[in-house]
């Protein structure tokens, strides 16, 4: 978000100090329930008494898919001002209350879910809970401060785009998907923000945000009862309904197809990928695994080895699995010299094409499966992460008894599988994208 809170020493002091304290045991033991409020808003919830915090993610159907026709940027401009002011509080008066009750409250978008994060301390339960309800029905969107909003929506368009890996990253997503609206970026255009009115910021709100697509996770220092209660209180009021536009399925463009712009910075962005796997396929699991292996950010990644240690071409590489609602891909991003970037891209086809044609060995198979299962109770080791994953596992329908149930997927995967569901995507070629400077040619030497 562009925003940054401004908290007291002593309040911020606090809150660090309870996730701390939450850090070494929040994973301990995570038994999630099902509440359902009185008026009947579920949320997956983990009772936690080790300190008086409580975490609470959240998140509607919607997201920048639903931006008007021409007027990407309407969605994350919606979530940058909801919070500045509602009700009877202009937006210095609600952040005053939220800074003086050491209250975290924000929203973010992503192509697929309008989402929000809201961080207290239990003795302050109340008064956060009745902010968030404010922001949600009764945001004010005065001039003001979406004036000053749109200001630095604006003055961020304009750095991203002398900036090579945000350039790249939007080519990338009109290459992949074309006319869809997956395309278009969240946080719009230096042509369309200008033209985004209140009333679109009104509209978005009044069909985005109801009662009948929202899925809430909440980790702390409540029992049952009182979240049901406090519930109501945030969510009651919203609308039963969402009316969203359709979105229709998408296929990711087919490979091979290279996109490259001539951009004079010291380094070319590199970004590659291609279609890729939905969530809730039966070999999810198993590319999940061959892409860890592949270029899963480790040092030991296959990528990793032949890119940057064997040649030297790159200070690192990445690449990553994609799922969204109508669509899946997976996409990577380097960086390299200009006259490195068509040896580099080679580099990579070469590898992602011997991973499509012979899989991963049965040894990368059990390291990676051993990685994967410790590194996903470490990743759980505060309130807000355990919160964040549990409403993952809401979007993915995977079930509330997914952390459980997450390390025997991992383990149940074949090394038949995963070579079979290695060829199947990264057998296929690359769209690729690089910004950077053009390649100057060797200037013969001699006579």
């Amino acid at each position: 978000m562009i925003k940054s809170f401004r908290k007291a020493s002593h309040i911020a002091a606090a809150l660090l100090a309870a996730t701390l304290v939450t850090s070494s045991t929040a994973s301990a033991s995570t038994k999630v329930q099902r509440v359902v409020s009185p008026g009947g808003i579920e949320a997956w919830f983990v009772q936690d008494a080790t300190v008086p915090l409580i975490a609470m993610e959240y998140a509607f159907d919607g997201g920048s898919s639903q931006d008007p026709s021409g007027k990407p940027g309407v969605s994350y401009m919606t979530a940058e001002t909801l919070d500045e002011g509602a009700g009877d509080l202009d937006s210095k008066s609600f952040h005053e209350r939220l800074e003086r009750r050491a209250i975290e409250l924000s929203f973010s978008v992503t192509r697929d879910y309008f989402r929000g994060s809201l961080r207290m301390l239990k003795e302050n339960r109340d008064e956060a809970f009745d902010l968030l309800k404010l922001s949600l029905t009764q945001a004010r969107f005065d001039a003001e401060a979406v004036e000053r909003v749109r200001a630095q929506m604006l003055a961020n368009l304009r750095r991203e785009s002398t900036n090579p890996v945000s350039i790249g990253g939007r080519r990338f997503w009109e290459q992949a998907f074309g006319t869809h609206p997956y395309a278009q970026q969240p946080s719009g255009s230096l042509e369309s923000v200008p033209t985004i009115q209140i009333g679109d910021l009104r509209d978005y709100s009044r069909r985005v945000l109801a009662k009948d697509t929202l899925k809430v996770a909440v980790v702390g220092d409540i029992d049952p009862q009182s979240l049901g209660k406090l519930l109501d209180q945030a969510f009651g009021s919203l609308p039963a309904k969402a009316n969203l536009a359709p979105v229709a399925d998408v296929d990711v463009a087919k490979p091979p197809k290279k996109y490259s712009e001539v951009l004079d910075v010291p380094q070319t962005s590199v970004l590659f990928g291609g279609p890729g796997i939905k969530r809730d396929d039966p070999d999810f699991m198993a590319a999940y695994i061959v892409n860890h292996i592949l270029a899963g950010g480790t040092l030991s990644s296959r990528l990793y080895k032949e890119v940057r240690e064997k040649r030297g071409l790159v200070y690192s590489v990445s690449e990553s699995l994609i799922w969204m609602k109508h669509a899946a891909m997976f996409a990577g991003t380097t960086a390299t010299r200009a006259d490195k970037a068509t040896e580099t891209l080679d580099t990579i086809s070469a590898e992602l094409a011997r991973m499509g044609e012979e899989g991963p060995t049965q040894q990368e198979l059990d390291e990676a499966k051993s990685y994967l299962k410790g590194s996903q109770m470490l990743a759980l080791d505060s309130s807000s992460k355990i919160a964040t994953a549990l409403l993952q596992y809401q979007t993915d329908n995977l079930g509330i008894d997914y952390i459980e149930k997450r390390n025997g997927i991992v383990d149940a995967v074949t090394l038949d599988q995963a070579k079979r569901v290695a060829k199947r995507i990264w057998g296929q070629g690359l769209l690729s994208v690089s910004i950077g400077r053009a390649p100057v040619a060797a200037i013969p030497t001699g006579k």
